[in-house]
């Protein structure tokens, strides 16, 4: 595991000493207080591309009553921009929107609440769902020595990413300032935490893995074993990081349609292309 992004300050909604006066946040800094202290007036990269307003009008079925009502708000995404600026910050105009319009896509569909025959279509129904729809299992790798699972606790999918298995909660908590592995519900409890796992997801490379975002700038230099694997730059690509074990080196998978659709959507929101290798039939998975 690549050493990951900024963990210099520990998450708003840890719940521990976070300032040098001692101030203690409780959890409900999730509900008000971290709002009102880290609110989201102060300009940032992503902020400045993506207003409140055009927040809403990507997912203006969030708030649904059968969806995660209240939980994915914008003040909590952007706040969790600002622990990792280089997300949305890095290259040319085009480029950042590209980046963010292909994060948004992901945890849409990671998250989607919307068919076929939805109201308004089947692309406006991102982050409606916190938690991983009837799991499978716990999600915990037991011969994964370094990150143990804690006895009783599920690592199914939780969040804008659906962050799973106890071998990415231990790091992302690390990383993040929390118990990962002692208190994986913070991930869909906490909107704060939600944003932030999401976004150490996409910024962190795991070998022999490139992080999404090493794709999406520019920054992936594949290797031979990539090349041999058709393993192309583009938000393919992205998927295959995510999910290519159960998307990728198949024809027209329904998942990764779902997830080109809500990209194709944000890219025409956002006024750009959407870039060369939108899907990933032809790539061998990572594993």
């Amino acid at each position: 595991m690549a050493a990951p992004y900024h963990h210099s300050r520990p998450s708003v909604c840890d719940h521990r000493l976070v300032l040098a006066v001692a101030v203690f946040l409780t959890a409900a800094a999730c509900a008000g207080v971290a709002e009102a202290r880290y609110g989201a007036g102060r300009s940032t990269p992503v902020a400045a591309i993506v207003s409140e307003d055009l927040y809403s009008s990507l997912f203006p079925h969030r708030d649904d009553v059968n969806c995660s009502k209240g939980f994915y708000t914008y003040a909590s995404f952007i706040r969790a921009t600002r622990k990792f600026p280089k997300f949305g910050g890095t290259g040319d105009l085009v480029t950042r929107k590209r980046e963010i319009a292909a994060f948004l896509a992901q945890i849409s569909q990671e998250t989607t609440g919307g068919w076929a025959t939805a109201p308004d279509g089947p692309y406006m129904w991102g982050l409606c769902f916190k938690d991983e729809i009837s799991p499978q299992s716990s999600y915990c790798d037991a011969t994964n020595k370094k990150w143990p699972c804690y006895p009783g606790k599920s690592y199914n999918g939780r969040g804008p990413i659906q962050l799973s298995w106890n071998y990415n909660y231990g790091p992302a908590g690390e990383a993040l300032g929390f118990d990962g592995l002692r208190n994986p519900e913070l991930v869909s409890t906490c909107p704060d935490t939600a944003f932030q796992t999401a976004l150490w997801f996409w910024m962190t490379p795991r070998q022999p893995m490139p992080s999404c975002h090493q794709v999406m700038v520019g920054e992936y230099c594949p290797s031979t074993a990539d090349a041999a694997a058709n393993r192309t730059a583009g938000f393919g690509l992205v998927t295959n990081i995510i999910n290519g074990g159960l998307e990728c080196n198949i024809a027209n998978n329904e998942r990764v349609n779902g997830r080109i659709g809500f990209y194709r959507r944000y890219c025409q929101v956002f006024g750009i292309h959407v870039g060369p290798n939108l899907d990933c039939a032809h790539q061998l998975p990572y594993s």
